[in-house]
């Protein structure tokens, strides 16, 4: 049918336009002195340049432009290269932590949380903003003068309606409004709608803004930003809903960095952009930049236990409404997930893991 086509080509799309971004934003950082890099003993990489994920909330530029000021700063702090890998796709991310390509990351919940189950890395921080709350909120956003302006409408006949969503490991692009939302009106995002795009909340404001799309998820702090880059489009566009809190995003490092390595890491997180001096001045303007981010608290992998608890939710609530071939399918699906469910959490409590 017309939806499914157009859902392939724009996922060969997103492919292509993840491998050229990867490709084209992989750039090193100058660096402190090679004298000071060498010999570390830091673990596996030691002395080596450390690869910075980053999640991809605009353009792979911009997020790479964004973040490069704040990663400078941390060369200098950790006396090492530090390289940037912003992609365009959470899908780019994930198979570049797959290949161990990436040594540091900013990921949100759902994908720091997967990295951390995968024994990969581990949470050495959380971001803050500057508006003091404890997460953000996710958001469907419609045109103020499109064909309907109400959710009843919307959720009474989504076949009718063109959707733009995040990717499915992005929170407030897919996961919050699917379990929060969607399921419990008995909606299927990806098969519900009459149309699908997948993209960044940049993406997806710009669709609906555009005309491209009816419908799009978002959130509350790229929504801010997108209302400052582009308030035109902006203008155009309404919340016709919106989520309970969602905890912030993590950094993660990889395990195999020895202790002392991550207690630096975290240290200089931690204390940054506290100073009183015109270098604090520096790093909170670097900071406002990132997303109006106020700077970072130390945290460690418990502090993904609610990220576990919505992906636990949304896996269960899903086998509630899919079709089974039996009742006791169903049933051995729901223990299967309660018992993934009770390891996920054990495991990141144990802090020392």
């Amino acid at each position: 049918m017309p939806a499914a086509v157009s859902r392939v080509s724009l996922a060969r799309r997103a492919v292509l336009a993840a491998a050229l971004g990867s490709a084209l934003c992989g750039v090193r950082l100058p660096a402190a002195a090679q004298a000071q890099v060498g010999g570390g003993g830091d673990g596996a990489a030691a002395g080596n340049t450390v690869r910075f994920g980053i999640l991809p909330l605009g353009g792979a530029f911009e997020s790479r432009n964004d973040w490069e000021p704040v990663l400078a700063d941390l060369s200098r702090a950790i006396g090492r290269p530090v390289s940037v890998l912003s992609v365009t796709s959470y899908e780019a991310l994930e198979g570049a932590i797959q290949r161990n390509e990436v040594d540091m990351a900013f990921l949100s919940g759902r994908m720091a949380l997967d990295t951390v189950s995968q024994r990969r890395m581990k949470v050495v921080a959380q971001v803050t903003r500057h508006d003091g709350l404890p997460g953000y909120r996710a958001l469907l956003l419609t045109r103020k003068t499109g064909a309907f302006t109400a959710l009843q409408d919307l959720l009474a006949e989504p076949d009718r309606w063109r959707l733009a969503r995040g990717e499915s490991r992005s929170v407030s692009g897919f996961i919050v409004p699917q379990l929060q939302l969607f399921l419990p009106n008995n909606i299927v995002m990806e098969t519900r709608f009459r149309s699908e795009v997948v993209g960044t909340h940049q993406f997806t404001a710009l669709a609906v803004a555009n005309g491209e799309a009816d419908v799009a998820t978002n959130n509350t702090a790229d929504f801010e930003r997108f209302r400052s880059q582009f308030p035109a489009e902006a203008e155009r566009l309404q919340v016709i809903w919106e989520s309970d809190l969602i905890p912030h995003a993590q950094i993660v490092v990889r395990r195999d960095y020895t202790p002392a390595f991550q207690a630096r890491v975290q240290a200089f997180l931690v204390d940054y952009a506290r100073g009183k001096t015109p270098r604090g001045d520096a790093e909170r303007a670097n900071l406002r930049a990132l997303h109006d981010l106020a700077g970072f608290v130390a945290a460690d992998n418990s502090s993904l236990l609610p990220a576990a608890r919505l992906a636990y939710q949304l896996a269960r609530q899903s086998a509630m409404t899919s079709q089974w071939v039996n009742e006791a399918a169903r049933q051995a699906r729901l223990q299967r997930i309660e018992a993934a469910y009770k390891e996920q959490v054990t495991a990141l409590r144990d802090t020392g893991s």
